[in-house]
């Protein structure tokens, strides 16, 4: 079997190879180049080393994608310590939580961010300190007040003759089995899930992503960095290989609208896109699908000669609105809406949907646009086998199960539930799906219930469910998603609405007031944007458990 190579040497090959390259911008403010990057890690690194914080230590990670998340980023896992990105669109509670159950010594946090929380609700931090220009916040070590206040001078003094590439020498030695990352996909004490990340599957997954798309982004080619770092899909391919490789990373700094996007990807032309379903969903949706069901057109797409003129025409349209420079389109986070996906088919489309886990990081399976099946995700991964847990793999659904070195080592804390997902080596995914002879796998169903936001976060509906059904009058309830809005379906207690006398208009009245008070202490893309009331209890199984998958299709008005 392959033995993974370092990490951290990767990082520091790629810093030395493309010292004078440009690496990071903050799309239309400022850029990095490498070189900058290595002055930024060499300054932390002397900044953990004097304010006490050693290998195998925890820092976390709080803020939006930017130039400064990722040189602290590369900074944590040179030095040796575990990083524990925190998607900075938690609740406060949640960043809370996350910060004290992964036991971090260090926080670095968004100024906007850190105005939210409250460091007494962290006890265990020693420090708190600015992403942006990485200033204290707060203190509770004379050792790290003197590092900060000294860190000029003590950069200076190690290297007198100014700062060069040669002088990356000292990359902390990465082992494969040993810890990188703690990824949180869970912001609740109660459920909180902090998958273990080996330094074997950082390398891996870089390492696969230089086998598919190692020649196309490569050394000054540009990468547009859409999906959130915090997550495994960003972090991985909009960042990591595209830093290891000598690209360019463009993170944008305004909130990903339509005409913000489609105006990044005309100037910055990408040379592959990674998004989630949703984004290219909604620019198929506006942009092609108007076109398609034209009377017109739809004749004229009859004609052979005709028909495929017109299906070039409208896919040179999209590959344009979409910088026009790309290889392919890659999706993943969900499930590709099929009408769409038969559009991208139809007219020729550059795309390809792979599959892929947290606890993967995150690969699982991946097919070249060229030999992509539709309807599939991919065919497994290099270094990963995948297996279907079913009697008939081809034709019956089953049970997805993954081995090899992009799996994770278990979830932190959480003996009992590591337990029940890892068995002999292999991940137990949840999802449900079958393989054909090719290898291509094709997902059935989703057992896990996440659901995917708008900038592919990732939702778990049972987490909003558990706040939902403390509320007023609230017996039972299911979460569900529409497009990029999500849903409570309500069950009102009936003994509660019998006692108050309580009409529908009543009820309705006290489920928005409800909705509102929920919103308040949920991250924002998740908010519901309505609560539907339910007639009849919920269908459960023999162990009180609601059927969630009879009601994800239900009709909102």
């Amino acid at each position: 079997m392959e033995t993974a190579g370092s990490f951290n040497q990767l990082i520091a090959d790629a810093i030395q190879k493309y010292w004078d390259y440009d690496s990071m911008s903050d799309y239309g403010v400022s850029t990095l180049q490498y070189k900058d990057v290595a002055r930024i890690i060499e300054k932390l690194h002397i900044l953990f080393e004097h304010s006490g914080v050693k290998p195998g230590d925890k820092v976390a990670l709080c803020g939006k994608n930017q130039s400064r998340w990722g040189a602290a980023f590369f900074a944590i896992t040179t030095y040796g310590a575990v990083a524990v990105p925190i998607l900075h669109e938690f609740h406060p509670a949640q960043i809370h939580d996350i910060v004290n159950h992964s036991d971090a010594k260090l926080l670095f946090v968004e100024d906007k961010i850190y105005q939210n929380l409250d460091a007494d609700q962290m006890p265990a931090l020693e420090g708190v300190l600015s992403i942006i220009d990485y200033h204290l916040f707060v203190s509770r070590s004379e050792k790290l007040v003197f590092a900060r206040e000294n860190l000029n001078r003590l950069f200076g003094e190690k290297f007198p003759m100014n700062f060069r590439k040669h002088h990356i020498e000292d990359y902390y030695h990465d082992s494969p089995d040993e810890l990188a990352i703690i990824n949180y996909t869970s912001g609740s004490t109660g459920n909180s899930k902090g998958v273990m990340i080996p330094y074997r599957a950082l390398w891996s997954n870089r390492q696969f992503a230089y086998e598919v798309i190692g020649d196309i982004i490569g050394p000054g080619k540009n990468m547009l960095s859409m999906l959130p770092l915090a997550h495994t899909y960003g972090m991985a391919y909009d960042f990591i290989y595209a830093f290891s490789n000598g690209a360019h990373i463009y993170f944008l700094t305004k909130l990903a609208s339509p005409t913000v996007l489609l105006k990044a990807l005309a100037d910055i032309r990408p040379s592959v896109i990674i998004v989630v379903p949703l984004i290219i969903e909604k620019v198929v949706r506006k942009a092609v699908l108007p076109k398609l069901h034209d009377p017109k057109v739809k004749l004229l797409m009859m004609t052979p000669v005709i028909g495929d003129r017109i299906r070039k025409k409208i896919c040179d349209g999209l590959t344009n609105a979409l910088g026009g420079n790309f290889y392919e389109v890659i999706i993943g986070g969900s499930a590709l809406n099929k009408e769409v996906e038969d559009v991208l088919h139809d007219i020729g489309f550059h795309y390809t949907v792979g599959y892929g886990a947290t606890e993967c990081s995150p690969i699982l399976a991946y097919s070249d646009w060229k030999t992509f099946v539709p309807g599939s995700c991919g065919r497994p991964a290099p270094r990963m086998e995948l297996r279907i847990n079913s009697s008939d793999p081809q034709h019956v659904p089953g049970e997805i199960m993954a081995r090899g070195m992009n799996v994770m080592l278990g979830y932190y804390k959480n003996d009992e539930l590591t337990k029940e997902t890892l068995t002999d080596g292999w991940y137990h995914t949840g999802d449900l799906g079958v393989m054909d002879a090719g290898q291509n796998v094709f997902i059935r169903g989703r057992s896990k219930n996440m659901l995917l936001g708008a900038n592919g976060q990732n939702v778990y509906p049972e987490e909003i469910e558990d706040k939902l059904v403390g509320l007023p009058l609230v017996g039972e309830c299911v979460v569900i998603q529409k497009g990029e809005k999500f849903y409570g379906l309500v069950y009102p207690d009936p003994d509660k609405v019998k006692e108050l006398s309580l009409s529908r208009a009543d009820l309705e009245e006290i489920m928005e007031q409800n909705r509102k008070d929920l919103n308040l202490i949920i991250p924002n893309y998740c908010s519901l944007s309505g609560i539907r009331l339910m007639d009849e209890e919920f269908e459960k199984t023999p162990k009180k458990s609601i059927r969630r998958f009879k009601y994800m299709d239900y009709p909102i008005d």
